[in-house]
């Protein structure tokens, strides 16, 4: 068996792809997998690191404005088809998986127009353009959220899968979690974070969440600024005269352990990102969500509305969130754990912890019918 994957420009296109590559690799022994991307995406760097033989083709992104650049974007996704069709079909592989990003674009039009089975993943509750428009050439389309469906054309065939997630946060124990992070049997853990990076509004109204409920024991925080933010967060705090030597105050600018976190998380405060929602639901943990505002076609907040509707999260908006409403909402949920029950109920049967499974199955497929 041979199969080509794509998918680029940002992590949330390419870990997905490396884990179906992976699942791939398991479910045909001696499969040989080639990732087409760009030279410029961080696929470059992240794929040849996996162990995946990788190859570029030569694209650029479309402009969201109106500019003449547009027209030699155009121009190479002509010549992206071209390439990709030479490399298909020098490597004649048995199916195609394409992830989104830009680079997906020219990879499955390139396989439809040779008749090779193609299968496009949708990360998000909002399909991205490429998604959208390849939809409708794909052999089949899976998805994340049952949000994303309607969003895509009707002559689309699209199945809900989710969204694969690291095996460690799956088999994480909840109870060696807690006793490993120092939480005690009658704490509640309140998880925050922002990403690798931090978020700058999290980790500001978070400063004054920590001041305002601080001295209630029964509430541990586990906070993450992100190496980028930490001295901010630091800075804040000192200015509200928040002591961080407390015994239920952890914050660190990055967290290595995050399966453990999250095993042994009750609540967790974050961005609406759909690999961090996928981790968060398959442990079935209540979420309070502050989807980023720049996210392309503000795509987080359509993920963070996915959950909000099914009881499982609530969300704050990025430019509506304070350290007072944030306390607030956090204070009325660890006091209430019948709600907050039900909430890890909803979250949990949203999460799909056997998603890579069944992208692979739908693999299966397109190359067995």
């Amino acid at each position: 068996m041979r199969f080509v994957i794509t998918g680029g420009g940002t992590g949330g296109h390419i870990y997905p792809a490396l884990a179906i590559a992976r699942g791939l690799q398991e479910r045909y022994p001696g499969a040989k997998i080639l990732y087409i991307g760009t030279k410029k995406g961080l696929e470059a760097d992240i794929v040849p690191r996996s162990g995946l033989p990788f190859q570029s083709i030569r694209l650029s992104g479309l402009r969201r404005s109106l500019t003449p650049r547009n027209l030699l974007v155009l121009w190479r996704a002509g010549t992206g088809i071209l390439e990709a069709r030479k490399i298909i079909k020098k490597f004649k592989p048995s199916a195609v998986v394409g992830t989104g990003g830009y680079v997906c674009g020219p990879v499955v039009i390139a396989a439809a127009s040779l008749r090779v089975p193609t299968l496009i993943h949708e990360q998000n509750a909002l399909p991205g353009v490429t998604n959208r428009i390849l939809s409708v050439l794909a052999s089949q389309v899976t998805t994340t959220f049952e949000d994303s469906v309607r969003r895509f054309p009707r002559r689309a065939r699209v199945q809900i899968t989710g969204l694969p997630v690291r095996p460690e946060v799956l088999t994480a124990d909840r109870n060696q979690a807690r006793e490993k992070l120092g939480v005690l049997p009658q704490q509640a853990l309140v998880l925050s974070f922002g990403g690798s990076q931090g978020a700058r509004s999290i980790n500001l109204a978070m400063a004054e969440v920590i001041k305002e409920l601080h001295a209630n024991d029964h509430i541990k925080f586990l906070h993450v600024t992100g190496q980028a933010q930490q001295r901010e967060f630091m800075s804040e705090c000192r200015r509200l005269n928040v002591t961080l030597s407390e015994d239920n105050i952890k914050v660190v600018p990055y967290l290595y352990e995050m399966p453990e976190a999250l095993a042994a998380a009750d609540l967790i405060i974050c961005r609406a990102g759909a690999a961090t929602l996928a981790e968060i639901t398959v442990r079935g943990i209540p979420a309070v969500l502050i989807p980023y505002p720049y996210a392309a076609e503000n795509h987080q907040e359509y993920n963070a509305r996915a959950l909000v509707r099914k009881d499982a999260a609530e969300m704050i908006l990025d430019d509506e969130v304070t350290g007072r409403l944030l306390a607030q909402k956090i204070n009325t949920m660890i006091n209430n754990p019948e709600k907050l029950k039900e909430m890890a109920g909803a979250s949990l049967s949203e999460g799909r912890p056997r998603a890579l499974q069944d992208i692979i199955k739908n693999v299966d497929g397109l190359l067995f019918g």
